[in-house]
């Protein structure tokens, strides 16, 4: 690997990089939650409305974007730990898990709105 690859994929980097882009994500999935969920609840929908099966669907997928906020937030926060390499897995590992519980919740409560019934 050549010297100048080398220092962009070095522990002290990576953790700078996440800890920008964690923010960013953090951000951006705060606003797409805040907006999508207003919008729904300015309509007049409810989780309610939901028969069973898809309002646990709904709240499943609830749970799980609002873990990856957190998850999200705390990547993008600027505490190391112990270490730059401990901070380097971790943050790795916790924007990596946020980022597919963002999508993967998100999709799931949509799928549950889509397949509900019309308030």
């Amino acid at each position: 690997m050549s010297g100048e690859s080398a220092d962009l994929m070095g522990e002290s980097e990576n953790v700078q990089r996440i800890m920008r882009t964690g923010t960013v994500w953090f951000s951006v999935a705060l606003g797409v939650s805040a907006v999508s969920t207003g919008s729904l609840l300015a309509s007049g929908w409810r989780p309610a409305l939901l028969p069973a099966g898809l309002g646990a669907l709904w709240w499943a997928g609830a749970a799980l974007v609002a873990l990856s906020l957190g998850l999200l937030g705390w990547s993008g926060c600027p505490i190391l730990e112990v270490s730059v390499t401990v901070a380097n897995r971790n943050k790795t590992r916790t924007m990596q898990l946020g980022t597919l519980l963002l999508l993967v919740g998100g999709a799931l409560a949509l799928l549950a709105v889509a397949l509900g019934p019309v308030p």
